[in-house]
């Protein structure tokens, strides 16, 4: 794994959503292609054997997505249920280093007691204060709102929609953010 300069902000990027727009209407969306993937958490809730359990779980990806992850001024850290499994089935699809932290959840799915997006306690404790921008689709305002009384550095929490992944303004976003910061 490379090694990062510690003063980069953290890029928390979720899978389902941003990099696989999972809800997308055609089922050809420009610039993606299809694959077949196997992550553990998707095959836990197929049945053994089924023909969904072998075909594998269908993701759009845009292999342009990795170069332009790599050039933001951001340390990548997946941030998705997909953990290092993003690393073995998602980075070499599009391109991106072999090895990228993640973040170990420690419960899938849990539910919190305040209404906030399962991910978003146990994101902040990962990022121990550094500056970080979030993306993912499942971000609410309650979320937004949560970071801003709980996190001592910046912040930027990116919602993509996810009929349509990752787009030009998500990324024009990001980099004014990281030059700001």
């Amino acid at each position: 794994m490379t090694t990062t300069p510690p003063d980069r902000p953290l890029l928390l990027l979720d899978v389902d959503g941003p990099l696989n727009p999972y809800a997308a209407r055609l089922p050809r969306l420009r610039g993606y292609r299809a694959h077949r993937c196997h992550p553990s958490i998707w095959l836990s809730h197929q049945a053994a054997g089924s023909r969904s359990h072998r075909r594998g779980l269908r993701v759009r990806l845009n292999p342009a997505h990795g170069s332009r992850l790599r050039s933001l001024p951001y340390e990548l850290v997946w941030a998705t249920t997909w953990m290092n499994e993003a690393n073995e089935m998602i980075g070499p699809v599009i391109g991106l280093p072999p090895g990228l932290p993640f973040i170990a959840w420690p419960e899938l799915f849990a539910t919190d007691p305040d209404g906030l997006y399962w991910k978003t306690r146990p994101l902040l404790t990962w990022a121990a204060g550094r500056p970080f921008a979030w993306v993912d689709d499942m971000i609410t305002d309650l979320d937004e709102a949560y970071v801003r009384d709980h996190h001592d550095a910046s912040a930027l929490l990116v919602r993509v929609h996810p009929r349509r992944g990752l787009r030009e303004a998500d990324f024009a976003r990001l980099t004014r953010w990281a030059a700001e910061v």
